[in-house]
């Protein structure tokens, strides 16, 4: 799709949607843990049923994602106007803000949730290439891609009522063969991005320069490259949803509340921060208590950055590529 140059429609799209957001009860997903040794590459694999004949809802900035359509198709409104449509086998690009959806019903989905790791493994595409964009994973992956998508449809159908572990399985067993050698030095870079990430929620950019033992320039190059975006953007992707996940803990406390929201310069920071990365004023979001926005920004994946990014393997040989 061509990339329109007003930024005002996409913003006008993101108000639209949040307004007309199909009902949480109408949705369901449910997570399933990907095997071990795809756990570096694999943040965890999911299905989605919704059975209405629209489905609005807006994906908070994420990990890229490796998506069979099982039903239905749709569209992700992007920044800057842009406007991606689906594909029957859809690897969406990491999301750098928070992005509305919109999907011709019912929508039944597996995927698998790539870690910044998994996304470039997988598809060889920098991340930074690939934000804020559908692919075809035919494309990418080629012509199996189309046929793994038609053999799970073929198997849903068959049984649609199904946990998905089955289906999972069979991802598992594409998604593994694909998966190319990445260069030490990168898998080093990515866990001294998650220790740094993980350390605060206000981590300074140049103590991340410091641990990684490359130049400022590498590092940024290194961390748009596996994660779409630069050191200080991902400091505020990750500090916002973080926080939201937090403060939804049913037995937060006062004290605790105040502690993460002194994250931000000010209350109204806070509200434009939750609003960019995570789609809905904390108002709306937390009058929602069982969105399936609130299910993706579920604490368990952001109590702890680690967990969200993925373990990480072993350090391979091959040097600091950078």
């Amino acid at each position: 799709m061509d990339r329109a140059t007003d930024a005002a429609a996409w913003r006008d799209e993101r108000e639209i949607a949040e307004e007309t957001l199909t009902s949480p009860e109408a949705m369901s997903l449910a997570y399933i843990a990907p095997p071990a040794d795809l756990q570096p590459f694999v943040t965890t694999f999911f299905l989605f049923r919704c059975d209405e004949r629209v489905i609005r809802d807006i994906q908070p900035a994420a990990v890229g994602q490796f998506q069979v359509y099982l039903r239905g198709k749709g569209q992700m409104y992007y920044p800057h106007g842009r406007v991606d449509r689906s594909h029957p086998v859809t690897l969406q690009g990491p999301t750098t803000v928070a992005a509305p959806f919109e999907v011709e019903g019912p929508f039944h989905a597996l995927g698998a949730a790539l870690s910044a790791l998994g996304w470039v493994a997988l598809t060889g595409i920098p991340a930074d290439e690939a934000a804020d964009r559908l692919y075809d994973a035919g494309e990418v992956l080629g012509p199996s891609a189309h046929e793994l998508g038609a053999t799970l449809r073929e198997a849903y159908e068959a049984d649609p009522v199904a946990d998905g572990e089955a289906l999972a399985r069979q991802l598992s067993d594409f998604i593994r063969p694909r998966l190319r050698p990445v260069p030490g030095g990168h898998v080093d870079v990515l866990r001294r991005v998650a220790d740094w990430l993980g350390s605060d929620l206000n981590p300074p950019v140049q103590a991340l320069y410091d641990a990684c033992g490359y130049s400022p320039r590498q590092v940024q190059r290194l961390v748009a490259r596996y994660f779409g975006s630069s050191p200080s953007h991902l400091v505020r992707a990750y500090r916002a949803t973080r926080v939201v996940a937090l403060l939804a803990e049913p037995d937060v406390t006062d004290e605790r509340v105040a502690e993460l929201t002194n994250a931000f310069y000010d209350q109204s920071h806070m509200i434009r921060e939750i609003r960019e990365f995570v789609g809905r004023t904390p108002t709306r979001l937390f009058a929602e208590s069982e969105t399936i926005l609130r299910t993706l920004v579920d604490v368990r994946n952001f109590r702890e950055i680690k967990p969200n990014v993925a373990p990480l393997p072993p350090l391979e040989t091959g040097g600091h590529d950078a």
